[in-house]
């Protein structure tokens, strides 16, 4: 497991804690996401962009990461 981490720290380019910023950011902005897709799902009127907007910006965050 050490060794998988070590190669996947190597191939992302970052070190233990960018990558554990960067990794919590995501997870956050996930969960966060999803709390207001679950809202969106009860109250139908309310956040009616804020999840998918959440996903754009991720989306873009990811595929734009060096």
């Amino acid at each position: 497991m050490i060794k998988d981490s070590k190669d996947h720290l190597k191939h992302a380019n970052e070190t233990y804690f960018q990558h554990f910023i960067k990794a919590l950011k995501i997870g956050l902005t996930m969960l966060i996401g999803g709390i207001q897709a679950i809202l969106h799902a009860i109250i139908p009127g309310i956040l009616t962009k804020s999840a998918s907007d959440k996903i754009k910006k991720l989306h873009d965050y990811v595929a734009n990461r060096s």
